[in-house]
């Protein structure tokens, strides 16, 4: 009886490990881009849903650099709370997407669970890029009050965050008129980029 040689019994489980990992590869690939997917028809919905409820605000995001949308999943229990979403980030002219993430800490008393999703509007490429690229971070809590309808022509339910940065903010019982960031942080989503 013929006994294996060395390289033959070593090459046995090397290749049953490079065939797991091709099988693990190709299963995690399927999952980011289902997770893709995931986040792409979020933004889709929640662009939808203001649309339905701020309809001038399609034509200023169509004309603007690009938008970003994110949904946000937050918890609050007596004086400590914190949230984490995911976005998408996309430059109009090019398609180009960024997928991103959001994270949120505050303090202060309350008991809940919220979710609302937050609309960034970018009038020039160089907000956007400086979105994608440098990310967003709002220390503390910062309050901005959305413009009445019939001010501000399209951008009315939008709050200026700063100079050619819009915020629309979705909850469950519409468009927000109030719109608070709470220690906030906004980066790209290395996993599915």
């Amino acid at each position: 009886m013929n006994k294996p040689c060395f390289a033959t019994r070593l090459l046995k489980p090397i290749v049953l490990i490079l065939l797991a990992s091709a099988f693990s590869m190709a299963v995690a690939s399927d999952s980011r881009e289902q997770e893709r997917a995931d986040v792409r028809a979020m933004a889709r919905n929640a662009l939808e849903r203001l649309y339905r409820e701020q309809p001038d605000a399609k034509g200023v995001i169509e004309k603007a650099a690009g938008y970003a949308v994110f949904n946000n999943r937050g918890v609050k229990i007596l004086v400590a709370g914190g949230g984490k979403g995911d976005g998408i980030a996309v430059a109009n002219r090019t398609r180009k997407e960024v997928f991103m993430k959001m994270v949120e800490a505050q303090a202060g008393l309350g008991v809940g669970i919220k979710k609302f999703y937050l609309i960034w509007v970018f009038e020039t490429p160089g907000t956007l890029d400086n979105f994608i690229n440098q990310g967003l971070e709002f220390g503390g809590q910062a309050g901005f009050t959305a413009r009445a309808a019939g001010v501000g022509g399209g951008f009315a339910g939008a709050a200026s965050v700063k100079p050619g940065v819009w915020l629309y903010q979705l909850t469950d019982d519409g468009l927000a008129a109030e719109i608070t960031v709470k220690g906030s942080k906004y980066y790209k989503d290395d996993e599915l980029n």
